[in-house]
């Protein structure tokens, strides 16, 4: 895996030998993720496999650690996964590329390139919560507690 995702990255690279990437809305995002495990890795060279749950939950393996409490959900452009709970969140959003059976996630921040990935389809890997609890703030997963601020939801 690790040579094709260097192999790409210098496919990528050169602009004339690029295979054409659509740039997705956050509706054909959710349409590709939901239901759906997301697997690949960084530029940097990690990991990652995350399954995209209906109810909102990120269930797997961010490529540093399990998830928990990690929810999803797009926005009209872009997707964005909040790690943790609400008291030492991280938020992370990115635009996303296709190209054949490639996804290209870019930093909205900046567009650099984060990551390179495949869609499975359903829950091959077995992801789960293991029957722990999870919240998401009502923002789309079983959360009780109170709302996220909308300042932090529209990072």
């Amino acid at each position: 895996m690790r040579r094709f995702a260097l192999a790409l990255l210098a496919v990528l690279a050169l602009p004339s030998l690029a295979p054409a990437a659509e740039r997705l809305s956050g509706e054909a995002i959710e349409r590709a993720f939901r239901g759906n495990t997301v697997s690949g890795r960084y530029t940097n060279g990690g990991f990652f496999t995350e399954y995209h749950d209906p109810n909102g939950q990120a269930l797997g393996h961010n490529g540093w650690q399990a998830n928990t409490d990690a929810c999803w959900i797009t926005k009209p452009d872009r997707i964005c996964y909040y790690y943790g709970p609400p008291s030492d969140r991280t938020v992370h959003c990115f635009s996303v590329e296709v190209s054949g059976d490639l996804y290209v996630l870019r930093n909205s921040g900046n567009g650099m390139v984060n990551a390179l990935a495949k869609v499975e389809l359903g829950n091959p890997r077995g992801h789960t919560d293991n029957g722990t609890p999870w919240y998401c703030d009502g923002l789309i997963s079983r959360a009780p507690g109170p709302p996220m601020s909308r300042k932090l939801a529209q990072r």
